[in-house]
């Protein structure tokens, strides 16, 4: 049997002129299929009796308390924007610099439909930001991954679920979302630049199209994003030990267009048979409009101003084949795919550097291919009381850069940092689970086996680094217990080992000039970090909601984080990579959910945790060998989060949700509290077919993020006032 729901079961059997059959069953939730064997009637004459299934609600934590699942289409206060920002008030996340951070920690697997793409990356996050939300259906964060997953993201993954119609017959859905960002200046430009992005506009049309008949299924998504944003807008000051004080401004005025298809068909000849092809085509441009004025301790004098222009696009094209053999028994499945994605990074900087007694015109063209090729094989078979999987993967990626630095007079561009670097990688990887369960225990067990060998080859003009890289064969096992005290009550516990391998931009060899007083430089001779991780969880399930507590611990060894240091008789600040040795992260979630009333809901979640990084020494070997040292620090943080959901009359629903983060560590320093809420209202006309939207995210203009770095020689506090409050309005109509 097939998708019944996870419960305690009376099992009864009947056909006319035989005796029933009866038995107590329970139904687990760490799989849909349960295998009942062969059942043997005796002759009897009897009347045929009825079996009533009750399903419940779906709460959106997984009854595994290792997944929550959140419908996008019900988060109203984020419809229209990005799936970054329809992410900001879901539990347990945060948002920090573009990154999504989970529990404190944003070392996170992001997925598309199960798979790692180029457009969030291999192994890290990127692109959240541009992915219109609107092309969404649903996403998925899965702290506990289970070992039929890639080993990476020590914090946990976000699978991000495409939108896709299986109606029969032509359906589809077109919509289209307006707004304006930045209405209100938040804080006046210093002196002699350009003005900031004011009322910025934001489009977002988009296309959903499906045909099945038979035996195939066709479908073809189409987005187009545009948006205008004040990207950044930071005032900071550098106080160096030598009593220099400098005073500046980073202005980003950023363009951004997005454009995604993403079409395919799935054909089943027959029950036993599937087949999917796939393409996804994206074309990502940004352009940059920035100036950085630099100015002495009281604003009189302005020492130097950079401004610059960013001309970058981004290309990503992806092929994927899926197959699957469904055997006779239900759940018992064999599946092969492959996936091939191309990412393409065009990007041109030109800079112009205006000093009291000269000016001079610097630029710099970057141009990285990256080459990825997936191979992935799984089995299913369904036991009498669980199941087991097995699989395995091999990845090759393969990413050539070419870096070219054109100076102008006097230029502060070091010229002997570029040229072409080559990053390779090859993964093996085999996995296998056992899952059992009965009436009042669950058990699932994992073992993935990695082999990593990585590549990264430097020209031997680099004036600083040399070629480098790293393997390591090992065992990444996790465990998942449950105890089921009764229907509503549940107990887990998790144990897992996993890894976070660099990206290859966080090893990347050149330095980036968007800043030229505080630089960004890859290292080459980064390894990857290594986490151990316990979880205790419990969920407390009443009729009209639910209570979920949960209490976690993990140790980071070769913790990997940016390091800034300067160059003695220098103001210029470089930030490194670099592993930085043992650090931990202990915590507790709690998520309360209630239904008060048939037209109110309310959730509430908190995350606390303790960040700690022990004491550490590293040596910074850009642009010369520069020792650091940190003593341990140690600091309590979290976040919490409000949301209300209204059904009113009429089919019209409200949203209100408010989020509060605590002050928290970073490298060398802290980053301040934040706080931020948003509102959002929808209502269905056309017969349900219809739905229009208004929301507004940061409605009253209150985030903003505040940081203090000290480091050798100097402390650096700043305030970033970039664009956070926007209010959008949106349409859409299925057929």
């Amino acid at each position: 049997m097939k998708d019944v729901n996870p419960g305690n079961y009376h099992l009864q059997v009947s056909i006319v002129g035989y005796m029933p059959f009866q038995r107590e069953i329970t139904v687990g939730s760490l799989s849909t299929f349960i295998n009942l064997g062969i059942i043997e009637l005796t002759e009897d004459a009897q009347n045929l009796q009825n079996v009533t299934v009750q399903g419940t609600s779906n709460d959106g934590l997984s009854s595994k308390l290792d997944k929550k699942t959140f419908d996008l289409s019900k988060n109203t206060s984020q419809l229209g924007g990005s799936v970054l920002q329809a992410m900001q008030n879901l539990p347990g996340i945060s948002i920090q610099d573009g990154q999504v951070q989970l529990r404190g920690n944003d070392k996170i697997a992001v997925l598309i439909d199960g798979k790692q793409n180029a457009i969030t990356g291999f192994g890290s996050q990127t692109g959240l930001d541009n992915i219109p939300a609107s092309a969404i259906e649903r996403i998925e964060i899965i702290n506990n991954p289970s070992s039929k997953y890639d080993a990476n993201g020590n914090a946990g993954i976000i699978n991000i679920i495409y939108k896709k119609n299986k109606q029969e017959g032509f359906n589809g859905k077109v919509g289209l979302t307006t707004g304006l960002g930045a209405i209100w200046l938040r804080k006046e430009n210093l002196p002699g630049i350009s003005p900031q992005y004011q009322s910025t506009p934001k489009i977002n049309p988009s296309l959903s199209l499906n045909y099945r008949k038979d035996k195939l299924n066709t479908f073809v998504q189409a987005d187009y994003l545009y948006t205008q944003t004040l990207n950044k807008n930071e005032f900071s000051q550098r106080i160096y030990t030598d009593g220099t004080i400098l005073n500046q401004q980073v202005k980003r005025n950023r363009t951004t267009t997005f454009t995604t298809v993403k079409s395919g068909f799935d054909y089943n000849p027959n029950d036993h048979n599937s087949f999917t092809i796939s393409g996804f085509l994206n074309r990502e441009k940004i352009g940059d409009l920035g100036d950085i004025p630099y100015f002495n301790s009281d604003y009189s004098v302005r020492n130097r101003l950079w401004q610059f222009v960013e001309d970058e696009v981004k290309y990503t094209a992806t092929g994927s084949a899926n197959y699957q053999h469904k055997f006779v028994q239900p759940g018992h499945t064999l599946s092969a795919g492959f996936n091939y994605t191309w990412h393409r990074e065009d990007e041109k900087y030109f800079f112009k550097n205006i000093m009291p007694t000269f000016t001079g015109e610097d630029s710099f063209k970057l141009l990285s291919d990256e080459h990825v090729a997936d191979l992935n094989i799984d089995y299913i078979r369904p036991l009498k009381q669980g199941r087991i999987e097995a699989g395995l993967k091999y990845r090759n990626r393969f990413i050539p850069t070419d870096m070219q630095f054109f100076p102008g007079i006097n230029s502060p561009i070091d010229v002997n940092a570029g040229g072409w670097a080559d990053y390779s990688e090859q993964i093996p990887a085999l996995y296998g689970n056992y899952v059992y369960e009965d009436k009042n225990i669950e058990l699932e067990a994992g073992l993935r086996i990695e082999y990593v060998k990585v590549d990264y080859k430097v020209n031997p003009n680099h004036n600083t680094y040399k070629s480098d890289g790293y393997k390591y064969f090992r065992p990444f096992p996790n465990l998942r217990f449950a105890y089921k005290i009764n229907e509503r009550n549940r107990l887990t516990a998790f144990y897992s080992q996993r890894v976070d391998r660099p990206n290859e931009v966080d090893i990347r060899i050149f330095p980036k000039y968007d800043e030229p007083e505080l630089l960004k430089v890859g290292n080459p001779t980064l390894k990857p970090q290594f986490t151990h991780m316990v979880e205790l969880g419990y969920k407390n399930n009443w009729e009209k909601g639910f209570f979920y507590l949960s209490g976690f611990h993990k140790i980071v060894n070769g913790t990997i984080t940016r390091i800034a240091t300067i160059v003695p008789g220098n103001t210029i600040i470089y930030n490194i990579f670099q592993n930085a040795g043992r650090s931990y992260n202990t915590g507790g979630e709690l998520l309360i959910q209630q239904r008060l009333a048939p037209w109110l809901s309310v959730n509430i979640s908190s995350t606390i945790y303790q960040n700690t990084i022990n004491a550490f020494t590293v040596q910074n070997q850009y642009p010369v060998p520069t020792i650091y040292s940190m003593r341990k620090e140690s600091i309590l943080s979290g976040n919490l989060k409000w949301n209300a959901q209204l059904k009113l009359a009429k089919k019209t629903d409200i949203q209100l949700s408010a989020t509060y983060l605590a002050p928290d560590l970073i490298a060398q320093g802290k980053i301040g509290s934040r706080f931020s809420a948003d509102l959002g209202i929808k209502k269905q006309i056309q017969n349900g077919k219809g739905e229009l939207f208004f929301n507004g995210n940061d409605i009253f203009n209150t985030l903003k993020i505040k940081r203090e770095i000290n480091g050798y020689g100097f402390r650096l506090t700043s305030t970033d006032y970039f664009e956070t409050q926007i209010f959008r309005l949106g349409y859409s109509y299925k057929f």
